[in-house]
């Protein structure tokens, strides 16, 4: 953790120095982006303020409204937990891989289900399997939490499980947080968040027996995991010294 924690602080820095060239008003730094690193981005954002007195911001609007920011110049890196696609490169767009996330699967902490292959997993999402008890669990309707059409976390969680534009959501919410809180409320409901933002109030599941944590992530061997990175205009300056 510290080495990503390091990486993304360069990266913004970075962003700082280029933004505020040629200019002698009081640097400014206006982030946008992905709801799986507002706590990191926020105790990154007070420890650069206080290190170079620029202003810093950050909007946790979701990875796809963060890369529209940055295409539209109202924010200087966007935070996205997705890839670029072709045609926002093709825009002036460009993309640093500055960690690696897990997403965890959870369900609510009564449920007797502690393990699902990738394949039960989109078999769940498609709504070819609607029983909790086809399973191994109680004889109960799954009910199917996501997150919003624009988020980096439903694009890598559908990429990685096959399901893109086949999932049968119940609920499709715009943050880690409220996916959180709708699972923790509903001993029926499946969600799927950043690592991160998992708490005592659900239960994550392992994936093809690998349980999800930083270890397994950073070997590989747990499989639902994506970049997170920043995106930024390919900025030139010429009087950085």
């Amino acid at each position: 953790m510290k080495k990503y924690v390091c990486m993304i602080l360069a990266v913004v820095m970075i962003a700082a120095t280029l933004a505020a060239c040629g200019s002698n008003e009081t640097k400014k730094v206006a982030t946008d982006g992905s709801t799986s690193m507002e706590k990191m981005i926020g105790a990154l954002g007070e420890a650069f303020m206080e290190n170079t007195g620029a202003t810093f911001t950050y909007n946790p609007t979701g990875s796809g409204t963060g890369i529209k920011a940055v295409k539209d110049g109202t924010c200087d890196i966007g935070l996205s937990s997705r890839y670029l696609k072709d045609s926002e490169k093709a825009e002036g767009l460009k993309e640093t891989v500055v960690a690696i996330d897990g997403i965890a699967i959870v369900v609510h902490p009564s449920n007797t289900v502690a393990n699902l292959t990738l394949e039960q997993i989109a078999g769940i999402y498609k709504g070819e399997i609607t029983n909790w008890k086809d399973v191994g669990g109680n004889d109960s309707e799954i009910v199917l939490i996501g997150r919003e059409e624009n988020s980096g976390t439903r694009d890598g969680f559908e990429s990685i499980t096959d399901t893109e534009d086949a999932c049968k959501y119940r609920q499709e919410l715009t943050s880690n947080g409220a996916v959180l809180t709708a699972v923790a409320e509903n001993a029926n409901a499946i969600g799927y968040i950043s690592l991160s933002s998992v708490k005592d109030t659900v239960k994550a599941i392992s994936v093809n027996g690998v349980v999800p944590s930083e270890a397994t992530i950073k070997d590989g061997s747990y499989p639902v995991q994506r970049p997170v990175q920043d995106v930024a205009r390919i900025l030139f300056c010429y009087n950085l010294i």
